[in-house]
């Protein structure tokens, strides 16, 4: 009988390991609601093989005042391979297409500097919820890192020099991506969650604050102001809101955004207004001439 046993053992196993290989990355199942497609004139405005690049005149809260600073949001799209995780370097057919965000802050607290990226991997098509985002933070301090894959669950990886938010790697049930709401609006407003849900909210909120890595109660509202649409998510418990100010038409510029914050008694609030939008190949444009570019977005 032990000759079947070790055999029934290393099937088993065997199978295991095949699974868990097979599961590295599966697309999540169709939910009930319907998929909303991209806005009818996406292609004629992302597909030119050029970026969309907005310059934000920031004020920002940290260590509880405001600080002056610079926030750019790059909008492109790009061909990305699903079970990697990483931008494709070529054509093939299991490439899919998607809106990629790098959003960055520059601030200053007293005397040293802090600097700030998220970058946020969302599907063009269908409804399915962010592939991937990352965010990273350095300051004299030193670097923070944290890193969602969207595969059977959602896998972060997180990285830190603080002991209260020591290395770890977490597994999170798919709630909505605070990070990628950002995205849904610029493929199409239609595709924002409304109402009363859980949502994960933003790594850079998360990390700075030394907040559980988790999803909250939250509510979302969208509703139009003039030519404009806004679209405020509110945390009860994190005392926190934030609204996102877009043109209410295509393609959907985002204008300004508000972070507003209440901590012992003491509410403020982060503000990023626009400064200029530009359309540009900028991963062409790398040399000293290419300076004056940047210079016209007011940077």
């Amino acid at each position: 009988m032990r000759p079947v046993y070790y055999l029934l053992v290393c099937l088993f196993f065997l199978f295991c390991n095949k699974a868990e290989k097979e599961n590295e990355f599966l697309p999540e199942k169709k939910e009930k609601t319907v998929s909303i497609p991209k806005h009818p004139k996406f292609n004629s405005y992302w597909n030119k093989g050029k970026a969309e690049i907005t310059s934000y005149a920031l004020t920002q809260s940290r260590y509880g005042e405001i600080h002056q600073g610079t926030a750019i949001n790059i909008f492109v799209t790009e061909q990305f391979l699903p079970k990697k995780q990483v931008k494709a370097d070529t054509q093939n057919k299991t490439n899919i297409s998607i809106l990629k965000l790098n959003s960055t802050k520059k601030f200053v607290t007293g005397i040293y500097p802090y600097s700030l990226m998220t970058s946020t991997f969302s599907p063009i098509v269908g409804s399915q919820k962010a592939i991937k985002i990352s965010f990273s933070s350095q300051e004299w301090c030193g670097n923070t890192f944290i890193q969602l894959n969207n595969r059977a669950q959602f896998e972060i990886d997180f990285r830190s020099y603080f002991e209260k938010n020591a290395d770890k790697e977490l597994l999170l049930k798919k709630n909505t991506l605070e990070n990628e709401l950002w995205n849904l609006l610029r493929i199409n407003p239609k595709k924002l969650p409304i109402g009363n849900m859980d949502i994960i909210p933003s790594f850079e909120f998360l990390a700075l604050n030394h907040q559980k890595i988790k999803a909250y109660k939250a509510k979302a509202i969208l509703k139009e102001d003039g030519d404009f649409m806004m679209y405020s998510v509110d945390y009860p418990t994190l005392k926190r809101e934030v609204t996102i100010k877009a043109t209410k038409e295509f393609p959907f510029i985002i204008e300004s955004w508000t972070e507003t914050t209440t901590k012992n008694g003491k509410k403020l609030t982060t503000k990023a207004t626009r400064i200029k939008t530009i359309l540009t190949a900028y991963w062409n444009k790398n040399g000293v001439t290419d300076t004056e570019e940047r210079k016209s977005l007011g940077m």
